[in-house]
C-alpha cells in the first residue's frame, strides 16, 4: 500500500467523474438496457418465480406448429381458418374470459382471394365464408370484450381487412413495441398518438377492459391505470417485467381448443379461461420472434397449459431461448399492468451519481494498493452490488449495474495508467532494465547497422502461412507429456526447416500451429510461389513422418495451411519494454482464416486469390469456391494448389475438371447440372461431396432471386 497525497485526491475524482459521465452519457444508453438483461438473468437464476402460472390472469391461445399440423388446418391457407377462430372464440367467451386481445392480424379475406377459380375468381365462389366470423366478432365486441390488433407505420402498416373493423365497430389497437437501439424489447409503449389524441396500447386496453378502469393521468405526470401509477423512466412507456422467464403465462394450443370445442366439453372452457384475459398470437419457431430482457438467462413461450381434447405432441422438452414468441411480450405486458408489477428505473440524475461514486471507490483503491489488489477489490465491490442489485429487482426496482460496473473498470485502468505514467514515474525508472526479444534475422542487421532496436514498422507485399494440425486435441489427450512434447519438437522442426528454406520467416508457434511469412524481413520478389512450394512441400513432408518416423507411428497427423497475399505491416511492434520482429494487417486475419476454413471442404492447403494470381503459371490450381470469412465483409475466392505446373497427376487433372464445370453450373444456377457434376467425384472429394450436397439442396429449393454463390463461413 503506497502514500497518496493531494494530488492523487484530485486525479481519483475527476477519473470517476469522467468514468461516471461517459458510461451514463445518451451514447451509451444501451447499458441501461444491458443492466436490465443482466438482472434479469440473474434474478431467474438465482431466486426464481415462485408463482403458480394457474395464477395468472392471462393466458394465451397459441395458434402453433400442432395447429399447422393437425386437421382441418393441415395444408390449409390461414384465410380458412376464420369460421374455426370464432367457434373457438364464443366457447372462451361463453367459459368466463374477461377480454379476449389478437396478437395475429388477418389482412385478407379469402372472400378477397383474386386466385383464378374456373370462369371466376375464387373470391367470388367464397361469399359468405366469413359470415359466422364476423358475426362471432360483433357478438363478443357488443359485450367489450375483444380488441383487435393493428401495426402502425408509415411505410407498412398492418390492419385487419375492413369487414373486421366494422364487426368490432373499429375497436383495434396498436400492437407496436417499443425497440431500443440494440433492437431489443424492453419496454412497452403506453399510448400512441392517433388523429391528434391517445389511444392505448393493445396491453393498457386489455388491462383497462379487465380491471374496468380507464389510463388517466396522475397527478405525477404518470400514467394511472386503477390507481397504479404506472413508472415509466422513457416517456410513455412501461419497462417490462419478465419475473417468470415467460413460464408465468399459461398457453393453450389452438388445435386443442377446437377438438375440445368437438367434444362439447363446455366445463373445460369455464375452467380455463373464467376471469382470465385472452391473447391469440402465434407461437412458431421462425416466425414472430422477439428478443427481449430475456435474451441472456433464456425465455419460454409459455407454460403448456391442461389439454382437452387431444394428446400433448411428442416433441423435446421446451428449451429456454434468447427470442420469445411475441404474444408473450404483450401478455408479459398486461400481467405487469394487472398485478402493478412492472420495472421502477431510476431516473436523472441518481444512475449517474451511483455510477461516479462506485467508480469514485474503485479510483480510490486504485491509487492506494498494486493493480492486482485494486482489481480484487473491484471484484469484490462489484459482486456485493450486484447481489444487492439483484435483492432490489425482486421488488421491480432496477438499480444501474452495466453502468457502475464497467466505469470504475474504466476507472481503476485509468488510475493505474496515470500512476504509470505520471506519480510512479521515478521509481519506475530507477526499477526499469532494458530487455528486446527479436528474430535473429532481425538481430543480424541491427548488429551489422548499429542501429538500436525500436519500435515501428513498414507496409510490405507479403504472403503469409498459417498451419495447424486437425484433432491434435484428441490425439494429445492419448499421449504422456514426454510423447506429446517429442512429437511437437519433431513436428515443428520439421516444419520449420522447410519454411526457411523456401525463403520463409517463423514469425511464432501458437500450440501446433505455425505463423510465418514470406517477403520479409529479406526482401523476396517470388515471396508468393516460395509460400505456395513450402505448403506443398510440408504437406509432403508430414506424410512421410506419418509413414517413417517412430515418433510419429499410429498417430496419423494431417494439418491444415492457409495462405494469403498484401500489403502488411511488419517491424518491431509490440510495448517499449518488449517486442519482436511480427506483422500485424488483414493479411494475416485472412490467412488464418482460410486455415480454418480448409475443414469446411476437406482440403489441405487453400491459398486466396491474391496468392494465386502472384504465383503466375508456376502450379495448377482448383478453384474451390467463393467465401465470406468471419469478421471480413468482402468474399473472396479461394483456391487449392494441386503441384507444380505439368507434375499433376491424371487424376487430380479429371478431378479438377469435373469440379470446374459443377462450379460453373452451381454459379449460373443450375443446381441440377451441379450436383450431377459434383456427385461424379463426390465419393472421393470431400469438396465434390459438400458442394453436392449444397446443390441437391437448392435444385429441391431453390434459393431467392437475389442469391449470389458466396459461401459466409460462420466459424474461424
Amino acid at each position: 500500500m503506497r502514500r497518496i497525497g493531494g494530488r492523487d485526491i484530485v486525479a481519483a475524482v475527476l477519473i470517476a467523474l469522467v468514468a461516471g459521465a461517459i458510461f451514463t452519457s445518451p451514447p451509451l444508453q444501451v447499458l441501461q438496457g444491458l443492466s436490465l438483461d443482466i438482472l434479469t438473468a440473474l434474478r431467474g437464476r438465482i431466486i426464481g418465480d415462485r408463482r403458480d402460472p394457474a395464477t395468472s390472469p392471462v393466458v394465451v391461445v397459441a395458434i402453433d406448429n400442432e395447429t399447422y399440423e393437425t386437421p382441418p388446418f393441415q395444408g390449409s391457407p390461414t384465410q380458412t381458418w376464420t369460421r374455426e377462430i370464432g367457434r373457438v372464440l364464443n366457447s372462451i367467451t361463453e367459459g368466463g374470459a374477461k377480454v379476449i386481445g389478437f396478437d395475429v392480424i388477418f389482412k385478407n379475406s379469402i372472400e378477397q382471394s383474386e386466385i383464378p377459380f374456373g370462369d371466376t375468381a375464387l373470391g367470388g365462389r367464397m361469399k359468405g365464408f366469413d359470415r359466422d366470423y364476423l358475426i362471432a366478432l360483433r357478438q363478443i365486441s357488443d359485450g367489450g370484450k375483444l380488441v383487435l390488433g393493428e401495426i402502425l407505420s408509415n411505410d407498412h402498416p398492418e390492419v385487419p381487412y375492413r369487414a373486421q373493423q366494422v364487426a368490432v365497430r373499429n375497436t383495434v389497437r396498436a400492437l407496436n413495441v417499443h425497440t431500443d437501439h440494440d433492437d431489443v424489447i424492453r419496454r412497452m409503449p403506453l399510448s400512441f398518438a392517433i388523429e391528434g389524441r391517445p389511444v392505448p396500447a393493445m396491453a393498457v386496453e386489455l388491462a383497462a377492459r379487465a380491471t374496468g378502469a380507464k389510463p388517466g393521468i396522475a397527478l405525477s405526470g404518470a400514467t394511472e391505470l386503477s390507481g397504479y401509477a404506472i413508472p415509466s423512466a422513457v416517456p410513455n412507456t412501461m419497462a417490462l417485467n419478465f419475473r417468470g422467464l415467460g413460464r408465468d403465462i399459461p398457453t393453450f394450443s389452438f388445435a386443442d381448443l377446437r377438438a375440445c370445442l368437438e367434444k362439447g366439453d363446455r366445463d373445460f372452457f369455464r375452467r380455463a379461461f373464467d376471469g382470465k384475459v385472452v391473447l391469440l398470437g402465434t407461437v412458431l419457431n421462425f416466425e414472430d420472434r422477439k428478443l427481449t430482457s430475456m435474451r441472456l438467462s433464456g425465455g419460454h413461450d409459455g407454460t403448456p397449459a391442461a389439454r382437452c381434447a387431444l394428446p400433448a405432441p411428442a416433441s423435446a422438452p421446451q428449451k429456454a431461448r434468447s427470442d420469445v414468441a411475441g404474444v408473450f411480450v404483450h401478455a408479459t405486458a398486461v400481467r405487469n399492468l394487472m398485478e402493478h408489477d412492472a420495472v421502477t428505473e431510476l431516473g436523472f440524475p441518481m444512475p449517474t451519481i451511483l455510477t461516479i461514486v462506485f467508480a469514485a471507490l474503485i479510483a480510490c483503491a486504485a491509487s492506494i494498493l498494486v493493480p492486482t489488489g485494486a482489481l480484487a477489490v473491484w471484484l469484490v465491490l462489484t459482486a456485493v452490488y450486484t447481489a444487492m442489485a439483484v435483492g432490489v429487482f425482486v421488488h421491480a426496482t432496477a438499480l444501474p449495474l452495466a453502468e457502475p460496473a464497467l466505469a470504475s473498470l474504466a476507472a481503476l485502468a485509468s488510475m493505474i495508467g496515470y500512476r504509470f505514467v505520471l506519480a510512479d514515474r521515478d521509481e519506475r525508472f530507477l526499477r526499469r532494465s532494458f530487455a528486446y526479444y527479436l528474430a535473429p534475422e532481425v538481430i543480424e542487421t541491427m548488429v551489422a547497422s548499429g542501429k538500436m532496436p525500436a519500435l515501428g514498422g513498414e507496409m510490405r507485399n507479403v504472403t503469409m502461412f498459417f498451419s495447424d494440425l486437425s484433432g491434435f486435441s484428441s490425439i494429445a489427450e492419448a499421449m504422456t507429456p514426454v510423447e506429446l512434447v517429442t512429437l511437437m519438437n519433431e513436428y515443428l522442426s520439421a516444419m520449420t526447416d522447410v519454411i526457411q528454406s523456401h525463403g520463409g520467416y517463423v514469425d511464432k508457434y501458437i500450440g501446433d500451429s505455425i505463423v510465418a511469412m514470406f517477403g520479409a524481413p529479406a526482401d523476396d520478389p517470388a515471396h508468393a510461389t516460395n509460400a505456395v512450394r513450402a505448403a506443398l512441400r510440408c504437406h509432403e513432408t508430414l506424410a512421410e513422418l506419418n509413414a517413417g518416423h517412430p515418433a510419429f507411428a499410429g498417430h496419423g497427423l494431417s494439418h491444415r495451411i492457409g495462405l494469403n497475399s498484401g500489403e502488411a505491416v511488419v517491424g518491431n511492434i509490440g510495448s517499449r519494454r518488449r517486442f519482436n520482429y511480427t506483422v500485424m494487417s488483414d493479411t494475416v486475419n485472412v490467412a488464418s482464416r482460410l486455415e480454418g476454413a480448409n475443414k469446411y471442404y476437406g482440403t489441405a492447403i487453400m491459398a486466396s486469390e491474391t496468392t494465386m494470381v502472384q504465383t503466375g503459371d508456376t502450379f495448377a490450381w482448383r478453384e474451390l469456391d467463393a467465401i465470406r470469412v468471419l469478421g471480413r465483409g468482402e468474399a473472396i475466392k479461394v483456391f487449392e494448389p494441386l503441384a507444380a505446373r505439368g507434375a499433376e497427376s491424371a487424376d487430380r487433372t479429371k478431378l479438377a475438371a469435373a469440379y470446374a464445370d459443377g462450379l460453373a453450373c452451381w454459379r449460373a444456377r443450375d443446381f441440377a447440372e451441379a450436383a450431377d457434376a459434383f456427385g461424379r467425384m463426390a465419393g472421393t472429394d470431400p469438396a465434390s461431396a459438400l458442394f453436392a450436397r449444397r446443390a441437391q439442396a437448392f435444385a429441391a429449393s431453390p434459393p431467392p432471386t437475389d442469391w449470389t454463390p458466396v459461401n459466409t463461413l460462420e466459424g474461424k
